[in-house]
């Protein structure tokens, strides 16, 4: 096999960024019938990992996650980086782009606890811990009598915490849980109409420099084009509001319809900003065609932004 069928795939190294850099180093090999052993994983620490003792909102944003990574990849250490989509910065650097998604996983919240059946049967006063501020907003505005502090650490570390009563529930995402063989720690799966997920939630980016066309071409099989579109317009949504890990925003786009070929479908996309105190959100709904999956983004981020009031983020 000549050596440049080689790919050098750049992950995180905790456990579930490692689980999804195996499913797009799994899919590689069987599209190319490469061996494993010619798609390394290079694990790279990043500045978010070890950050543990404050909100990435106060540290630099969702960027730390990546920052590492896109580094690599321009330096030619490595040539894919495999991320979870939610993870992603609003703006990449120009020289890397988001080459498409593996298929996506559930993009529900997982309700976990030892204490209850459900977030609304925590006893009041109960602590919920969580990193996301979305996550800390939505439970607020359903639950504004619980505690919600701060609960960082990838999944494995916050079931430790809470298995030794650190706080009495968090929330994670299905996908994660899934991916890590973790489902069976879900006390309760939300409903997306109470807990809209995050941009990008359940899905795995793909993101390679901007001028590798081979790369390019080495993971298109293994990309999933409904997948692709729907973070197209989750992402659109998140440059208008120009969102960070510093706002409480959620957006999910997915096709509407009973054609079995999905560019003959709508694509819905919902949208919401919080509060971060939980006291108050807007919503909006947006259908089109897939093929307008940018558009319907960006209008519906327009839409919020014209219905905002002065200092809705800062409460």
């Amino acid at each position: 096999m000549a050596e440049r069928a080689t790919l050098v795939i750049g992950t995180r190294g905790s456990p579930l960024a490692l689980a999804q850099a195996r499913e797009a180093q799994a899919r590689l090999s069987v599209a190319h019938a490469w061996p494993v052993e010619q798609l390394p994983l290079a694990v790279i620490r990043t500045t978010g990992d070890a950050i543990q003792d404050r909100p990435l909102s106060e540290a630099g944003g969702k960027g730390l996650f990546t920052r590492e990574l896109d580094i690599a990849l321009l330096e030619g250490t490595i040539d894919v980086a495999v991320h979870s989509a939610k993870d992603l910065p609003t703006a990449l650097p120009e020289s890397v782009l988001i080459a498409g998604c593996l298929p996506r996983e559930d993009v529900r919240d997982a309700f976990i606890s030892l204490q209850a059946a459900s977030l609304r049967d925590l006893r009041p006063g109960a602590v919920v811990g969580s990193a996301s501020l979305r996550r800390q907003a939505q439970v607020r505005r359903l639950r504004p009598d619980l505690r919600v502090t701060l609960l960082r650490g990838n999944v494995q570390t916050r079931l430790g915490k809470l298995e030794h009563g650190e706080v009495d529930a968090t929330l994670l995402a299905m996908a994660g849980l899934s991916r890590l063989g973790l489902t069976d720690h879900a006390t309760a799966v939300l409903d997306p109409e109470d807990f809209l997920p995050a941009v990008g939630q359940g899905a795995i980016a793909i993101v390679i420099r901007a001028d590798d066309v081979r790369t390019r071409e080495a993971v298109r099989p293994i990309l999933d084009a409904p997948t692709g579109l729907a973070l197209v317009a989750e992402r659109a949504f998140l440059a208008v509001l120009d969102g960070s890990c510093r706002t409480p925003i959620a957006g999910w786009a997915r096709f509407v319809g009973d054609d079995i070929e999905f560019r003959g479908q709508e694509l819905e996309f919902r949208g919401q900003v919080l509060r971060p105190d939980g006291s108050d959100s807007l919503d909006v709904i947006r259908r089109g065609p897939a093929g307008e999956a940018a558009r319907l983004g960006r209008e519906a981020g327009q839409a919020l932004l014209a219905r905002m009031p002065d200092g809705f983020l800062k409460a």
